[in-house]
């Protein structure tokens, strides 16, 4: 299937819910709190430090896409051996990703970062360490749960895999923009990493809802192309037996 064959409406769905996915994803303090330590720590202004989380943000979603790239590349691969089993596979993997999240946040409790106090920062080093310490955190740990959505989408061409791309990279920057600049505002850092819990539910229901699409998507599909069959075995010539 060629990008242009997927409907504008379904595109736009599913780039919603990449940005949505990515901007909860990035809501976990492991995303924001060391930007905000790190900015008190070496006294950076508020647009230094958004400076660093755009760097470390686009450096993991960087990340990300390579091994979604290689994950696309094993799964076009295997799509020749097992036709169809992709879109089943990714949806699958996104059930199981929302429902593991859904669990984590039924189970644990959520735990305040084993960090310092936001107001005793640790003592400075070079801007320049840390600022690549900072976008080497990141970039050392690829989006696991955005992963499957390079799956589901493996065959539908570099352009929905680009677009979808620049999804990630801006509902990533800005979730972790937005949660820096509340810490840095003054609001509670245990407070605000309390939504990690709430963060887990919504991440998995978002990421259930998605695997619905996928799954929903990839049956009209099947749907479609029995229905295209049809017409087309009905118009081979019939073979009558003589009397």
């Amino acid at each position: 299937m060629s990008p242009t064959d997927l409907q504008p409406t379904l595109l736009l769905s599913l780039l919603g819910g990449a940005f949505v996915t990515a901007f909860l994803h990035a809501a976990l303090p492991t995303h924001w709190l060391p930007f905000v330590l790190v900015g008190k720590a070496q006294r950076w202004s508020l647009a230094r430090v958004l400076g660093s989380v755009a760097a470390a943000g686009f450096a993991h979603i960087l990340v990300t896409a390579a091994v979604g790239g290689l994950i696309v590349m094993a799964g076009l691969a295997l799509e020749q051996w097992v036709a169809g089993l992709l879109p089943h596979l990714a949806a699958i993997l996104l059930f199981l990703f929302g429902a593991f999240y859904l669990a984590r946040a039924t189970l644990l409790k959520a735990q305040p970062a084993g960090g310092p106090a936001l107001d005793t920062p640790e003592p400075r080093v070079s801007d320049a360490a840390a600022f690549w310490g900072l976008v080497a955190m990141l970039a050392i740990s690829p989006g696991e749960v955005l992963l499957p959505l390079y799956l589901a989408q493996a065959t539908e061409g570099l352009a929905v895999l680009g677009f979808m791309t620049l999804a990630f990279l801006i509902g990533t920057i800005a979730g972790m923009a937005v949660f820096t600049v509340l810490a840095s505002a003054g609001y509670s850092a245990l407070r605000l990493e309390r939504w990690a819990r709430y963060e887990s539910i919504v991440l998995g229901v978002a990421l259930i809802a998605i695997g619905l699409l996928v799954a929903s998507h990839t049956h009209a599909e099947e749907k479609s192309a029995r229905a295209a069959d049809r017409p087309a075995a009905s118009a081979l010539p019939h073979i009558g037996h003589a009397h």
